[in-house]
């Protein structure tokens, strides 16, 4: 299963991703592709977001069972809390966010 979320994206973009996956609601799309299908669309949207923003959400091997990549300017940043992926809320836009002790999941 993956949950791609993206915002303020060209319509193209968009209607490229429901050729591979539903669109639900307006920017969230839903799907059951492969791995290298995954990537290869993470890959165009990475290159087509300008001042937007994305977020895939993907089945994982991992303690939660799925994982997180963001791109983009967003106000909420995946963290990396000893192995979960926990959601750390920015005050302000363009403002780093410092949890003692943690890194920042890898964006993009």
């Amino acid at each position: 299963m993956v949950v791609l979320i993206v915002t303020a994206v060209k319509p193209g973009l968009r209607g490229e991703l429901s050729r591979w996956m539903i669109e639900p609601q307006a920017g969230v799309f839903v799907g059951g592709v492969s791995g290298r299908i995954r990537d290869k669309l993470w890959d165009k949207v990475v290159k087509e977001v300008k001042d937007g923003s994305a977020v895939l959400l993907f089945a994982a091997r991992t303690e939660q069972g799925f994982a997180i990549r963001c791109h983009g300017d967003r106000t909420r940043v995946p963290w990396d809390f000893e192995g979960l992926s926990l959601i750390a809320r920015r005050v302000k836009k363009g403002s780093s966010v410092r949890v003692s002790g943690q890194k920042e999941v890898e964006s993009g």
